[in-house]
């Protein structure tokens, strides 16, 4: 029987959980797709966040301003480039220095005297706030939400999402925080980031011997989020995470408590206590922090990537039955394309340092396999200088087989090592650093399709991709000499003492040496999980779900579809972000780099728009509203000002 012809047709909807930056970069994609392929038609955008829209949880605005990007302001973009491997158009926007610079200028309405006086001192290559990306990725938020057709109404819920319900093959449901009936969705996005968990076995073991023992344990969680101020002045306290939440925590304790820095005019800093600080005590796997951000632009011929590991080798471990091992199947592809990045540039930009013919060199290295004796030789033939060679065991494993006689020595020797690493990475005559750093933002792109390969890459890629700037380091190094923070070695340790009633750290860097402490922090982030994480809606899934053994929500890395316990793409439903199986890094990126959280935007808003459209096939021919602006929910938490 068909409806009668004056009643409405519902207008399909969809609902986008998370309006963070992926959510945005959600938002952006719909406005460049819509006139394709909604070509008229109807739709309501329900996008559900209890924290400021564009920034999210992560970037929220209400952050200490002494936290800073990991990445100069020229390096962050939120829009596409005709570099990104899209079906979609490309809609250019400014970068976060291209935005600061219109900001300062008075171009940009709206903007706080804060944010504005941040602006008009940064530059292309300042370390800005997060505050001030927070300000940028709401102004992104709002142009995305104007760009939208004027078919397309956006609905903002300031509330959690608690429930994600509904058949395989019918409306869905997305129960919210503090409302009675759920939202109905046709369609619906996760686009979660990063989210709290509860602990694993160990970090309950640990919790549960700190309150039995009157102790402090911190587990892993975003460290703007944690009460430091169980950390008391003077109080030794292990740290264990040597990577961005020990800077973030670094930071907060030290700066953040009043202390200050004075230059000598040569770069070396000198700290000048509050009398708040505890000391920090931090170990790690490496013993070392993550690789500085590299300080000098790329200049010259690129190396013409991908070339060992692209979309025809991602294919072909895809389409292996089975899971691929990543030592066995992925790695060597990766060292191989690392390796052809740092040569190429080191034949092209450094001839001087090399003993043959950039072609010949080239020829002979497409012939060898990675790690193997004929490989070996051909380097040592070609390179003369070890340095000039790349090593990524030596670079993995920077302290492995040293040993200390004693804990002074570590000082002095870590510090040698991140002055050392410093150097490095602000000299170009290194600049076979950098084409490594484009080998490995080529190779995580190719990676993203290939599901759940182990968690060892992404730490491994962040170690050397994604380093804190200079200038944290230089900070790092005062604060050592200043007796604040003190080096535990590589392949630290934790342990408890019941009788003691303490935690203990060793290392093998210092055979027989012992720390003590009632303190314990873990500084990262939690592993992602679905079984364990703090997101309900998110928890609910794993029933019904395929969850890869990392714990991960498996999605089809062709449009981000969640596979059902079949290992079926679901027709409803979407999930993007570092909780499934095809997470991508953040979800901005540099200019100019095939940013991969792009191309997934770009591919799941376009499968999530064609399902609308089928859905609506009427659609096109129904009076749109006048005004996309968006709505409230009423009773929902105010947007910020």
């Amino acid at each position: 029987m068909s409806a009668h012809p004056d009643t409405p047709t519902p207008v399909p909807s969809l609902v986008v959980v998370g309006a963070g930056p992926r959510g945005t970069g959600l938002v952006e994609r719909i406005a460049a797709n819509a006139p394709e392929l909604l070509a008229g038609a109807r739709l309501d955008l329900h996008l559900v966040d209890p924290y400021p829209l564009g920034g999210g949880r992560v970037w929220r605005r209400d952050q200490s301003p002494l936290l800073w990007m990991n990445s100069t302001a020229e390096d962050v973009t939120m829009f596409t480039d005709e570099t990104v491997e899209q079906r979609g158009p490309v809609r250019p926007g400014p970068s976060l220095a291209e935005w600061a610079a219109l900001v300062a200028e008075g171009a940009v309405p709206g903007i706080g005297p804060e944010v504005a006086r941040e602006a008009g001192e940064a530059n292309g290559r300042t370390y800005p706030s997060r505050r001030l990306q927070s300000a940028y990725l709401a102004w992104v938020y709002r142009r995305a939400v104007a760009a939208l057709p004027p078919g397309v109404v956006v609905h903002e819920h300031r509330r959690r999402a608690l429930r994600l319900s509904g058949p395989r093959d019918g409306r869905q449901y997305v129960q919210l925080e503090g409302r009675a009936e759920p939202l109905p969705a046709d369609l619906v996005v996760l686009a979660l980031g990063h989210l709290p968990a509860a602990p694993g076995a160990e970090e309950a073991a640990l919790t549960g011997f700190a309150e039995s023992h009157g102790l402090t344990y911190l587990p892993p969680e975003f460290t703007a989020d944690s009460d430091l101020s169980v950390l008391r002045p003077g109080e030794d306290v292990l740290v264990r995470g040597f990577g961005l939440a020990f800077v973030d925590l670094m930071v907060l304790v030290t700066e953040g408590r009043g202390g200050t820095y004075t230059d000598d005019g040569t770069g070396t800093l000198t700290y000048h206590p509050s009398g708040r600080e505890p000391v920090l005590h931090v170990g790690s796997r490496r013993g070392v922090p993550y690789r500085a951000k590299i300080d000098y632009p790329w200049s010259g011929e690129r190396p013409p990537l991908p070339r060992f590991l692209g979309p025809a080798e991602a294919e072909e471990l895809r389409r292996r039955p089975g899971p691929p091992d990543f030592r066995r199947d992925i790695w060597p592809l990766v060292e191989k394309e690392l390796g052809f990045a740092h040569y190429h540039r080191l034949f092209t930009a450094h001839p001087e340092r090399t003993r043959v013919d950039w072609a010949d060199f080239e020829a002979k290295y497409a012939l060898c396999d990675p790690g193997s004796p004929e490989l070996d030789a051909l380097v040592s033939a070609s390179v003369p200088e070890p340095a000039d060679r790349l090593d990524l065991a030596a670079l993995d494993h920077p302290l492995a087989g040293l040993r200390h006689h004693d804990t002074e020595s570590l000082q002095a020797g870590l510090r040698a090592h991140i002055e050392a690493d410093l150097a490095r990475r602000s000299d170009p005559r290194n600049s076979p650093d950098l084409a490594v750093f484009l080998g490995l933002l080529s190779a995580y792109g190719q990676l993203l399709g290939l599901g759940d390969i182990g968690t060892w890459w992404h730490g491994f890629f962040s170690y050397l991709a994604s380093g804190p700037p200079g200038p944290r380091l230089r900070q790092l190094l005062a604060l050592s000499r200043a007796g604040y923070v003190r080096f535990l070695g590589a392949d630290t340790e934790i342990t408890t003492d019941p009788g003691r009633g303490t935690f203990r750290a060793h290392s093998p860097s210092v055979p027989g040496a012992v720390t003590e402490a009632r303190v314990l922090v873990e500084a990262r982030l939690p592993a992602p999980s679905v079984a364990r994480s703090g997101d309900r809606l998110l928890r609910g899934l794993a029933d019904e779900a395929t969850v890869t053994p990392a714990g991960l929500l498996a999605v089809s890395p062709d449009d981000g579809r969640i596979l059902d316990r079949d290992g079926r793409p679901h027709p409803r439903r979407f999930a993007l972000g570092p909780h499934t199986d095809a997470r991508a890094g953040a979800a901005f990126t540099r200019p100019r780099s095939n940013g991969p959280a792009f191309r997934q935007n770009d591919a799941t808003v376009r499968a999530a728009l064609g399902a609308v459209r089928e859905l609506s096939p009427s659609g096109a021919d129904r009076p749109a509203p006048a005004s996309a602006r968006p709505s409230p929910e009423p009773g929902a938490t105010p947007p910020d000002p």
